[in-house]
């Protein structure tokens, strides 16, 4: 039996253990190191995870997609179910299933029984619900004893990243981890040196611990309700004065965890009534098309491609001919900072936060060390760099530090 660190994430997941050489994530689907955090259930046989995945969905096999699994922990739909087939699943199960087979695939790739695991969690689940952050952590533990973890424990996904940067540092140094991944943005303040790394207990090095609950799937949600879903009929009028369509289905569309709530009859019903009474039929008949076709998730994919295209520079032509012949949305990276500039001053704004609670003012930080994939986003980047002008700027492994640093705790708990 081994133990092993877990980090569960929005987007992606990853397992680490000790290895031949150390600290090593393990493969997880082909050669890759991480593994997309999606599940898709086809009927009668059992459900594919990873790229494997969005693959399946992508083909049109019939079946149910479900993507940014752990978005659902701390609010009111783990306990919910959701259409698998001709039966339900409550979103706990659905976890419990893609955890299940990731530690599977993890055993397999590392000749090892993992029955101890370390498992990242964000600094907030919740925010200012510290009971419902509570009760999210102790759902999680409860998946992981489910699946065959005998030993659980946690520790905060920035603190992990810290553990891994502190292997390159050659001198003591205090540093702010910045992780800004799929559906959290958390941050510490943490004393680091070669000589620290060795010890079990940390505690006292760990001067600062802040997050909030945005990270790249809320840029998906804002680029698409900003760009995709006026084109299907958001902010459209009905026909009775000073009424618009109602927006609660545009949202649940451009969310990823909240896609597959859309697709059952009675929402069917609820769109023929307002397609009636909208003032812009034409334009609630392309929404209408999306969910009968159940293809939010393809909208999904492609807004948050686009969103990686205008991160890098480019501009991309989001191709809607499958829901009416000749219809686009174009996204460039003027319309991506026009959209989610305000999300991104978010984040930066907990930088503040986790200062004033070290009682550091921002000359004081050695190092700016960024890990997780939405550190990518210019924009993100730029205001957390102007927030800590004279920090050096350290990149971190974008899908791989935490998960190393959670194996580093792992094997020094085993220890």
């Amino acid at each position: 039996m081994a133990a092993c660190g877990l980090d569960f994430g929005t987007s992606n997941t990853t397992l680490g253990h000790l290895g031949a050489a150390g600290p090593q994530l393990v493969p997880l689907e082909d050669r890759h190191v991480t593994i997309p955090s999606a599940i898709f259930f086809e009927p009668n046989r059992e459900p594919v995870i990873g790229r494997a995945a969005t693959d399946a969905y992508v083909q049109g096999i019939p079946g149910r997609m479900m993507r940014s699994l752990k978005s659902v922990l701390g609010s009111g739909l783990i306990e919910e179910t959701t259409p698998v087939g001709r039966g339900r699943i409550r979103f706990r199960d659905v976890i419990g299933r893609y955890l299940a087979a990731v530690k599977a695939r993890a055993e397999d790739a590392a000749g090892a029984s993992f029955d101890t695991v370390v498992h990242g969690r964000p600094v907030h689940f919740v925010d200012g619900d510290a009971a419902g952050d509570r009760r999210a952590e102790e759902t999680l533990r409860a998946i992981a004893e489910g699946i065959g973890f005998r030993h659980v424990s946690f520790q905060y996904e920035p603190i992990a990243a810290a553990l891994d940067h502190e292997r390159s540092v050659t001198r003591e140094e205090i540093a702010l981890i910045a992780d800004i991944g799929g559906g959290t943005s958390d941050f510490s303040i943490v004393r680091l040196s070669p000589e620290r790394h060795a010890r079990a207990e940390r505690a006292d090095d760990i001067l600062a611990n802040d997050g909030v609950r945005i990270g790249g799937t809320d840029f998906d949600r804002v680029l698409s309700l900003g760009t995709v879903m006026p084109l299907l009929g958001l902010g459209s009028p009905m026909r009775r004065p000073e009424l618009s369509v109602p927006n609660a289905y545009f949202h649940d569309l451009a969310t990823w965890s909240s896609i597959n709530r859309l697709y059952n009859a009675r929402t069917l019903r609820e769109i023929a009534e307002i397609f009636r009474d909208g003032a812009r039929p034409e334009l609630i008949a392309r929404l209408r098309t999306v969910i009968e076709l159940e293809r939010g998730h393809s909208l999904a994919i492609a807004v948050e491609g686009a969103k990686i295209a205008a991160s890098d520079g480019g501009a991309s032509e989001i191709d809607l001919g499958w829901v009416e012949p000749g219809l686009s949305a174009a996204i460039d990276r003027a319309a991506l900072v026009a959209h989610t500039a305000m999300l991104a001053a978010r984040i930066s704004e907990r930088v503040g936060r986790c200062l004033a609670q070290a009682g550091l003012r921002a000359e004081a930080i050695d190092a700016l060390f960024l890990t997780g994939g939405s550190t990518g986003l210019p924009h993100v980047r730029a205001g957390l760099t102007a927030c800590l002008p004279g920090a050096r700027v350290v990149a971190g492994d974008t899908f791989g530090s935490v998960g190393i640093g959670l194996t580093i705790e792992a094997i020094r708990r085993a220890a």
